[in-house]
């Protein structure tokens, strides 16, 4: 199954896969050095005496005078490789210049790639709906709100830890029904008298009146405890229904499942509106639930005049129904989506 929206906090769902992030950066600074400058050893500096200027010739005038070149003056405590500044100093000046531009944008070059490096690795690192221009169209996953399984009494175990050896739930039933997405109507139908449904209520599901009967008695011969239900409605008109049947074990909850009610190839009985129905090999594989039993089914083609999914889910002494219809055909992913977060919430 693609990836559901709500993730679910150790629920599972939403899975609740509970409902299924990456470490951030250690974001402190790093000091910064002292900025002041070191002092110099030995600030003193060593005098230069000045050249004795030279008269002029005699033959010349002075105004025609050459300059000549100032010996340069040795200073033991200058490295030998050190030149001395040519007169007139003119020259030097403007190299200077020449030097500092250069550097200047040398500097700024640097500046600008890691400016730029730094933009390419944050939007190498960004979602792609977090980029203006890529964001890509939603795949039909439904907005779930935050999903969370209810406490457990004080010193009892999970329904399927090691532990629980009847693979008992011991939270409420009627907090482990996955909730409606954002935008969805809840179907008041299903909220049954203190949120527990009566059995006929659920058997009408099923399509025929001999399926209802022979559904009931299987229910009553393993000694069904109650049941749980919720449903909805969303925008686009899909009508989405999920019930939970609780059983005193693990051992009965599997045996309603496989051989009761459903095979590998097809469910033992159609439910209303899917006379012909197959198993759902699209079903993504990497979806599974651990420890989680799921037969999920797809109408056959030509649909009537609504397509029908569903799946059983046997977790523990619990075996749930998920079935969603919708007028046209029933989109895959939000019926995958819904079965693995309700199979979060159960394991």
């Amino acid at each position: 199954m693609t990836e559901q929206t709500s993730s679910v906090e150790d629920a599972a769902a939403t899975p609740v896969e509970d409902a299924t992030m990456t470490p951030v950066e250690d974001g402190t600074t790093t000091p910064v050095e002292d900025g002041t400058t070191t002092p110099v050893e030995d600030g003193t500096t060593t005098p230069v005496e000045a050249p004795v200027a030279l008269p002029p010739a005699p033959e010349e005038a002075p105004a025609a005078a050459a300059p000549e070149a100032v010996p340069a003056v040795v200073d033991p405590e200058v490295p030998s490789t050190a030149v001395a500044p040519e007169v007139p100093p003119a020259p030097v000046r403007k190299d200077r210049r020449v030097l500092r531009a250069l550097l200047r944008w040398t500097a700024a070059t640097v500046v600008f790639a890691a400016v730029g490096t730094s933009v390419a690795y944050g939007i190498t690192r960004m979602d792609r709906t977090d980029v203006p221009g890529l964001a890509t169209e939603s795949d039909g996953r439904w907005d779930y709100p935050t999903i969370t399984r209810p406490p457990l009494p004080s010193g009892s175990p999970r329904p399927l830890a090691e532990s629980n050896r009847t693979g008992t739930h011991y939270a409420d039933l009627r907090r482990l029904v996955l909730p409606a997405p954002k935008g969805a109507h809840v179907d008041a139908a299903l909220r049954g008298t203190d949120g527990w449904l009566a059995t006929k209520t659920f058997l009408a599901e099923y399509a025929t009146r001999d399926d209802r009967e022979t559904v009931g008695q299987q229910l009553t011969d393993h000694g069904l405890r109650h049941i749980a239900a919720r449903g909805w409605t969303t925008p686009d008109g899909t009508h989405t229904r999920i019930y939970l049947l609780q059983f005193d074990s693990v051992v009965v909850a599997d045996e309603v499942n496989s051989p009761g009610l459903t095979s590998y190839s097809a469910p033992l009985y159609a439910l209303r509106g899917a006379e012909r129905t197959m198993a759902d090999d699209r079903f993504p594989d990497r979806a599974a639930v651990d420890d989680v039993i799921r037969h999920a089914y797809d109408e056959v083609k030509p649909y009537g005049a609504e397509q029908v999914r569903q799946a059983y889910l046997s977790a523990g002494d619990t075996l749930a129904l998920v079935v969603q219809s919708r007028k046209g055909a029933a989109k895959a992913v939000p019926f995958q989506q819904t079965v693995v977060l309700q199979s979060q919430l159960l394991g």
